[in-house]
């Protein structure tokens, strides 16, 4: 099994993520911005992993920001970095290999939830 990273504008090497447009559910959000950061679609949807906050000082404000991460799993296609999104590149890693390159320690979290979910899915 191979977990797809994707490297930012910042060469920071972490999971597609983006914004909730209007009345978008975070499922729905979530495949759109794999979609539109990856080029891969026909996404299968197993279920949430898990939500992340943080909080950052933006303009003198204590911003406290919510990520939620879902399993999709893509049985066909090479997926294409979207240079106009900032992404740089998109790789597909095997799990040790995912762990040793992602850039921070919640997605590493993320990480190790989506490879407990997928061994569920694989022994079910």
């Amino acid at each position: 099994m191979r977990f797809l990273l994707i490297r930012d504008s910042y060469k920071n090497w972490g999971f597609p993520k983006g914004h909730l447009e209007s009345n978008e559910p975070p499922a729905d959000a979530a495949r759109r911005e794999v979609t539109e950061e990856t080029g891969l679609n026909e996404l299968v949807l197993h279920g949430p992993i898990k939500v992340i906050d943080w909080y950052f000082r933006f303009r003198g404000k204590t911003i406290h920001k919510y990520c939620h991460f879902f399993l999709f799993e893509s049985r066909r296609g090479e997926p294409v970095p979207e240079e106009a999104e900032g992404i740089t590149a998109c790789v597909w890693h095997p799990f040790d290999e995912a762990q040793q390159v992602v850039s921070y320690d919640n997605a590493r979290d993320v990480l190790q939830q989506a490879a407990e979910m997928q061994q569920a899915l694989v022994q079910a």
